[in-house]
């Protein structure tokens, strides 16, 4: 794609990157046919180069409209397309770029600003988030029905041995402690815990950290995203450097946002190099225990071959590229793992993103719950706390951390 950016804009980082993007992009329409929104509303706009297009023009100097705002706000970032495009155009990047500079220029309504911000302070502020769910748990019936199918019931508590208080292992991980999850899905967290002890591992989980940073990225709040990084970086680097062998991430959606410290802190002296290592060491929870697997079947009850349906988060096929890990591990305990059809297609999670757009967000929900309940399965699994509660909100159907999975199999 040939570009015309502005001098002034080519002299700075983003404005080099945004270049570098875009001229990778050769108009071929593959990103169309694998795109969530693009498949939901047949709009071109809606489609990942549509939205580049948009893009191109505002940093060549068109008027940033409202119109292109809405557009922008309406793709998922799910990568889905990056995984499908043959020219290696890095979307996801270039879009980040395109809702700062159109923010910047149209701003947001009053409502908007309200909405968002206290969306953010919910989410973000722990006491508060955690004292909430428990009440709207409580008063679950009288919720409107745009609520209620977030809000989960209280989880009844793992069949299996927990973790001796004084457990040590040479062997050692840092678990990021995360926004939400502990509070809606604490299994997973105890689950990872039991597992990880089971397999020699154990796991520090240091508590003056917090949000990855993807919640104030995803609600365009830059700068203090980058706070979310530096803060963490802060908390685990004297585990890094005590010689933690891994961060490990039991949440996709966070994981791909810690793996991407190094990017968005290049340009930082004081934590460019901490930020590299840091992206270096994350994993998916999946990477440290299929290598395992052996040893996890032999202290586990043997499968007995019954169905379970496995829906990969985008952030983990997408996102972080891991493909068939999960499944993987599954079959090897002896269990019958399916994918749905289109499993490549996002479930309409995407973070924050049920709360802006609820309608193409349920749409996308109800076509994955559709596919997923035709294969039969006993339950449906998945890795990422957000398409976790977005799919249990509309299904009877268990709906599951495979890690919880896992963990009540061992003996």
């Amino acid at each position: 794609m040939q570009t015309n950016l502005p001098e002034s804009l080519l002299r700075t980082e983003a404005g080099k990157l945004a270049d570098t993007i875009l001229r990778k992009c050769v108009h071929c329409g593959f990103c169309t046919a694998t795109c969530p929104t693009y498949q939901v509303t047949g709009s071109e706009l809606d489609s990942p180069r549509g939205r580049i297009y948009q893009i191109k023009q505002v940093l060549e100097g068109a008027p940033a409209t409202k119109a292109i705002q809405h557009h922008l706000d309406r793709c998922l970032t799910c990568r889905n397309c990056e995984t499908t495009c043959p020219s290696g155009v890095h979307y996801t990047r270039l879009l980040d770029i395109g809702r700062e500079v159109v923010e910047e220029a149209v701003g947001r309504s009053p409502w908007e600003v309200v909405q968002r911000q206290t969306l953010r302070h919910l989410v973000l502020t722990k006491p508060l988030f955690h004292h909430s769910y428990r009440l709207a748990q409580r008063v679950h019936s009288l919720l409107p029905r745009t609520l209620r199918g977030k809000i989960l019931p209280p989880q009844q508590p793992l069949q299996s041995e927990a973790v001796p208080a004084n457990a040590v292992h040479s062997r050692k991980v840092i678990i990021p402690v995360g926004c939400v999850q502990p509070t809606m899905m604490p299994n997973i967290d105890e689950a990872t815990y039991r597992v990880l002890h089971k397999l020699g591992i154990q796991c520090l989980t240091p508590t003056n950290g917090g949000c990855c940073g993807a919640v104030n990225l995803h609600l365009n709040e830059h700068e203090k995203s980058l706070a979310d990084m530096r803060r963490n970086i802060d908390a685990w680097w004297p585990h890094i450097e005590a010689g933690a062998e891994a961060i490990l991430s039991n949440t996709s959606g966070c994981g791909v946002m810690i793996k991407d410290y190094a990017f968005h802190l290049k340009e930082d002296p004081q934590y460019a190099e901490k930020a590299k290592k840091v992206s270096e060491l994350t994993k998916d929870l999946v990477e440290i225990i299929l290598p395992q697997t052996e040893q996890l079947s032999a202290a586990s009850r043997p499968g007995n071959g019954e169905i379970l349906a496995y829906h990969p988060p985008c952030t983990l096929q997408h996102g972080q590229k891991i493909r068939g890990q999960v499944e993987q591990v599954l079959s090897n305990l002896g269990y019958q793992v399916l994918l749905p059809q289109d499993s490549h297609l996002c479930c309409g999670s995407a973070g924050t993103y049920s709360f802006f757009h609820p309608d193409i967000s349920k749409q996308l929900r109800d076509n994955k719950l559709r596919h997923l309940s035709e294969l039969k399965p006993a339950a449906i699994l998945s890795a990422n706390i957000g398409c976790l509660t977005h799919l249990a909100g509309g299904t009877d159907l268990p709906v599951r951390h495979w890690i919880e999975f896992v963990a009540e199999q061992l003996q």
